[in-house]
C-alpha cells in the first residue's frame, strides 16, 4: 500500500491545477515541505483551523477529481503494462539472438525503445 504522502504527492501532481493559488501554496508548504499547521498559520498570520480548512478542502477537490476520473488508478495500470511489455520483449530479444534472426532483432529493440520512452515519461 502506497503511503498517504506519495498518493497526496500523486493527486496534486494530476489535479493540482484546479486548485485556488491559496491551496496550492498551503497544500505546498504542507505535504511538500513538510510545514506544520502552526508554522503556516504562523507565516500567514491566520489560525491553524484556518490553515488546516484550506488543506481539508483542497484534499477533498484533489480526491474527489480522482473517484470520478481515475487517470491515476489507470496511470499505474499502464505503468505496470508497460513494464510487462518491456519485460517480455527482453526476453523475445534473448530468443530472437539465438535464431539470428536481425529483423524480428530490429523490430524488437523498436519495441523496447518505445517501451522505455513511455515509462521514462
Amino acid at each position: 500500500m502506497k503511503s498517504q504522502a506519495y498518493r497526496m504527492a500523486m493527486l496534486f501532481d494530476f489535479y493540482g491545477d484546479v486548485l485556488t493559488d491559496r491551496q496550492k501554496e498551503f497544500y505546498d508548504l504542507y505535504y511538500n515541505e513538510d510545514l506544520s499547521l502552526g508554522e503556516i498559520a504562523e507565516n500567514y498570520n491566520i489560525s491553524r483551523q484556518g490553515v488546516r480548512d484550506v488543506i481539508v478542502r483542497a484534499e477533498a477537490t484533489l480526491t474527489e477529481l480522482e473517484d470520478k476520473t481515475g487517470l491515476i488508478k489507470r496511470f499505474h495500470t499502464m505503468h505496470r503494462q508497460l513494464e510487462q511489455v518491456q519485460q517480455d520483449t527482453r526476453k523475445a530479444l534473448e530468443l530472437s539472438a539465438r535464431y539470428d534472426d536481425g529483423e524480428l532483432e530490429t523490430l524488437l529493440r523498436r519495441v523496447d525503445d518505445t517501451v522505455d520512452t513511455l515509462l521514462k515519461e
